[in-house]
């Protein structure tokens, strides 16, 4: 199992939380098997998500997919994403 997290902020938390639920469907084929979104407290735009996948390879894959960067870019992340790999110990 591997995670891969990411944190950014977004202009706006409803929009882009709306955005992220859309996603849902296309995320579960291309591996995602499990995912949590956070908000920082006292900052709602700055947003923390986990995903889980069966292999590494996939998370990678996912991080690296130029729809999730579309889907991103228009559900109104800002700045660039601070993101990391993880293994189950």
């Amino acid at each position: 199992m591997a995670t891969l997290f990411v944190r950014h902020r977004v202009e706006d938390f409803r929009i882009w939380k709306a955005a992220y639920d859309a996603f849902n469907a296309e995320r579960q084929k291309m591996g995602v098997v499990g995912h949590g979104v956070y908000q920082t407290e006292g900052d709602p735009n700055e947003v923390t998500v986990y995903h889980h996948f069966e292999s590494m390879d996939e998370a990678k894959a996912f991080a690296d997919s130029p729809r999730l960067k579309e889907v991103m870019e228009s559900a109104g992340v800002t700045g660039v994403p601070e993101a990391w790999f993880t293994t189950k110990a």
